[in-house]
């Protein structure tokens, strides 16, 4: 086997796992949104009703990551196209509408004083978000050095506000949980709304200028 060709396998094999870490964080973003609504309707949890709805947005996000990957192996130099365009706006758009829902059913739980039945469930969904992005922010950042592709590993970067949110998730539920601090969930919820306020922001910036993600700026 020549030089040549062993470059163009270790490229085809490097693909091969931008693709599946794409289709893999898709995936699990589907599965956390719907345990995590699910979960939160039941628990009367705002923030994880919240989360669960991020990871649905992220969803949009996620579909536009794997066509740019796509468009990155058949052209590393090629610039954002159209469908990557609308999906960065739609993203931004979705991200705007949940936090201002947010910040209105905090607002009214705050005035009402509800709090959630436990946020037990809360806690485990959070911790193992944290594990599982944190897995996938290594696997994009070494996947990206490796191909020397900037869009990957900007996406590696935009990973990290999953983390943020999950941190406050996680905050919030285990504060609620030891202390039954009435006002921790509806608080958490807020600190969710800023995080994706910012991120519509993000998403509207990169459609807009076509740059790469900025969003461990935050």
């Amino acid at each position: 086997m020549d030089l040549a060709e062993h470059k163009t396998r270790e490229l085809h094999s490097l693909y091969k796992i931008a693709f599946a870490l794409a289709v893999f964080t898709i995936v699990y973003n589907v599965a956390e949104g719907a345990i995590s609504v699910l979960l939160g309707y039941a628990d009367e949890s705002l923030a994880l009703l919240g989360f669960g709805t991020d990871s649905f947005v992220e969803v949009i996000s996620g579909l536009g990551i794997y066509h740019m990957i796509r468009r990155v192996r058949q052209n590393p130099e090629s610039s954002r196209d159209t469908f990557e365009r609308q999906a960065l706006r739609t993203t931004g758009v979705s991200f705007f509408i949940l936090a201002a829902g947010l910040v209105i059913s905090a607002g009214y739980n705050l005035i009402t004083r509800h709090k959630p039945e436990t946020t037990i469930r809360g806690v485990v969904i959070s911790l193992i978000s944290i594990i599982i992005m944190v897995l996938l922010i290594a696997g994009k950042t070494r996947t990206g050095k490796k191909l020397d592709s900037d869009a990957i590993l900007a996406d590696a970067e935009c990973t990290k506000v999953c983390i943020y949110m999950s941190v406050i998730l996680l905050f919030s539920s285990t504060i609620n949980e030891l202390t039954g601090f009435i006002y921790t969930d509806s608080l958490g919820t807020l600190g969710l709304a800023y995080l994706s306020f910012k991120e519509g922001k993000e998403c509207l910036f990169k459609a807009k200028n076509n740059v790469n993600c900025g969003c461990h700026k935050l």
